[in-house]
């Protein structure tokens, strides 16, 4: 019952809020602009071309101001059928209300040509505080060739984090789901992003407006950092460095925007952190995005992403845990937003994502096991949600924003089969699902 009169109380303070305030987003505070000039829809993470830029620019245009802003997601979810057993000890088996995240943001310019994108989060559902994001990029504008280019490099703890174009990472639509709903096997490592175990160092190029290059090499943070940052120790130590590549073409046509891109990443992973074999990712995907931004009345935002993923567990094999060394994942999502007046949003997504069958690796375990041994899942998103601010003439631009959102994933297949996929009983359909939201940014 808390939970429900939290999740109220939040919506009631959001829209008491709906005055000028004294507190706000800090990229909008240090450039003076509303939301929608970086997000299509009025509400992050979805980028626009100027927002690609911004973020390419290393978050350091405009003036210095103090770089702090604080956001929050609270929300209800429903499954199909109620879980074997609750997601967590201060949940129920199903109908659960909760506040998702609550996340400290150290956000915005610090010196000239230096920015930082640095997330604290509170999760109420695991009753636990982590460093989520970590990026701080210093950028260099230069000339090559007569054409304008931006040299820059990032310090971060995610590949993929640093993508202007977002193809891969959790800032993909949906860019909000429940962490109350059985897990999906079988997610390739690039998607994953290493759980924030990691330290990297990407230099990178922008190249007149339309090329974008970056690699990338990481190492595993120690136990004893990793505990003081609060993130679990879950992924093993890398052995040596993993590499990380990035490439990908823009073509503006004025009114549109669209790209095509390529990525790559590969790494040696001790699972228990100590020396002898590893388990060896090798990931490599291909994107496409298309934006319509001609107006705004109308604006239409799509990705299509395929990611492969071939892996070799010598560490695994060699502890007698698996017989197969080889396996395969793959994943393909396409998906596709409309938004009117950057206020009603409308998104859709159909996902897929399959693998080598192996019963040792991918075991029958009630909920979130596999009966068949394989990881195959697929299904669909559907996102209708409200962002009334973060518009130019908002009343309180730019000094805070918000969304409401309701979203339905239902699944044709989940861990290898649309029915008893668990071995228990659970059909795929029992974990579609229905997610409210609330999202406040300040």
């Amino acid at each position: 019952m808390k939970f429900v009169q939290l999740f109220f109380l939040m919506i009631a303070c959001t829209l008491a809020w709906a005055n000028p305030a004294s507190a706000v987003p800090s990229y909008s505070r240090q450039t003076g602009e509303p939301c929608t000039s970086c997000h299509y829809g009025a509400y992050g993470p979805g980028l626009t071309p100027h927002g690609r830029e911004f973020k390419i620019n290393g978050y350091s245009d405009g003036k210095f101001v103090l770089p702090l802003s604080v956001t929050g997601v609270a929300s209800y979810t429903h499954t199909g059928k109620a879980q074997p057993e609750a997601a967590s000890e201060h949940d129920s088996r199903n109908n659960n209300f909760a506040v998702d995240e609550v996340v400290g943001w150290v956000a915005g310019r610090i010196l000239p040509h230096l920015g930082t994108f640095i997330a604290v989060e509170y999760s109420e559902i695991e009753r636990h505080t982590e460093l989520d994001h970590f990026n701080v990029n210093y950028t260099q504008p230069l000339k090559l060739g007569g054409k304008d280019a931006v040299l820059g490099v990032s310090v971060n703890n995610a590949p993929g984090s640093t993508d202007p174009f977002q193809s891969f990472s959790e800032m993909n639509f949906p860019h909000d789901g429940s962490s109350l709903v059985p897990e999906r096997q079988g997610i390739p490592l690039l998607t994953d992003g290493m759980g924030g175990q990691v330290v990297g160092v990407n230099p990178y190029l922008w190249f007149d407006d339309s090329i974008y290059v970056e690699v990338g090499g990481y190492r595993s943070l120690s136990p004893h950092l990793i505990n003081t940052i609060g993130v679990e120790d879950e992924f093993g130590k890398i052995s040596g460095v993993a590499t990380y590549g990035r490439l990908a073409y823009q073509k503006d046509f004025g009114k549109q925007v669209a790209s095509i891109g390529l990525v790559g990443l590969h790494t040696a992973v001790h699972p228990e952190r100590e020396p002898g074999p590893t388990n060896k990712h090798s990931d490599w995907g291909i994107d496409a995005t298309y934006q319509y931004l001609g107006n705004r009345k109308n604006i239409i935002a799509a990705n299509l992403n395929y990611l492969h993923e071939h892996q070799k567990r010598d560490f695994d094999v060699d502890e007698g845990s698996l017989e197969r060394r080889g396996h395969n994942l793959n994943s393909v999502k396409a998906s596709v937003s409309y938004y009117r007046d950057n206020t009603y949003g409308l998104s859709g997504a159909m996902f897929s994502s399959w693998g080598t069958r192996d019963s040792d690796l991918f075991e029958a375990e009630e909920g979130g096991g596999s009966r068949t041994g394989k990881p195959n899942t697929s299904g669909y998103i559907l996102q209708a949600d409200w962002t009334p601010f973060g518009k130019e003439d908002s009343p309180n631009s730019p000094w805070m924003n918000l969304r409401v959102g309701l979203q339905y994933t239902g699944y044709f297949k989940f861990n290898g089969a649309s029915h008893d996929y668990d071995g228990f009983g659970r059909d795929a359909s029992d974990n579609n699902t229905v997610y409210g939201f609330i999202a406040v940014a300040l």
